[in-house]
């Protein structure tokens, strides 16, 4: 079976399931889209592994078992969408121990949280995406692959809802690091970003 290189294009707050976000796949060299809706936690993964700047008083779990591989010397060489059915993705992790290849079932949110981690690449089959792919209008270039280390994507909050640090272009550069560290400490990683942001925005003015 032909298969296709995946890259995340987005993830946003849902606004068709309470508490759930949704993961937007889209493959190399074309237009079409995999939406995926997963959980908040799974999100806030996924977002973390992109936000290279921002480290957690303690690891996650997909941070947990990033060491945890790395320590038995246990590589992830890909991940494969490899099965849709009653609208449910299903994923395999293609692992690597010693030189022997180890297939695991996973969560498609668990599996592209630790493709981010491992720096591994994101495939599916081309009947997936002809049977579940979407076109979606979108700006050029604005798209990163998998494994990539992009930047983190926009991650909407509810709109009954708004996130602490939103408005921070009034607040001291001191002020923001102080706000960074609280953040951290609280493991409010999505106002993290944020505060992360507006201050390289102004170093690098």
């Amino acid at each position: 079976m032909d298969r296709v290189r995946l890259y995340i294009k987005g993830l946003s707050y849902s606004q068709t399931q309470s508490g759930a976000y949704a993961l937007v796949l889209g493959e190399e060299d074309g237009e079409r889209r995999l939406p995926i809706i997963i959980g908040g936690f799974e999100a806030q993964s996924i977002a973390i592994a992109l936000e290279k700047g921002v480290n957690p008083p303690r690891p996650l779990t997909h941070d947990l078992f990033k060491s945890f591989a790395d320590s038995f010397d246990i590589k992830l060489k890909e991940v494969i969408i490899h099965k849709l059915q009653d609208g449910v993705f299903f994923s395999i992790l293609v692992c690597d121990l010693n030189g022997e290849e180890k297939i695991l079932d996973a969560r498609t949110s668990d599996a592209v949280a630790l493709s981010i981690r491992f720096d591994c690449p994101v495939y599916t089959y081309k009947e997936i995406l002809d049977k579940a792919g979407i076109i979606l209008k979108e700006s050029k270039g604005s798209a990163k692959a998998v494994g990539a280390a992009p930047k983190k994507p926009e991650l909407e909050a509810s709109t009954s809802k708004k996130s602490p640090g939103s408005d921070l272009t009034s607040v001291s550069i001191d002020g923001l690091h102080r706000m960074m560290d609280e953040a951290v400490k609280n493991e409010d990683y999505e106002a993290a970003a944020r505060i992360r942001d507006e201050i390289d925005k102004r170093n690098a003015n």
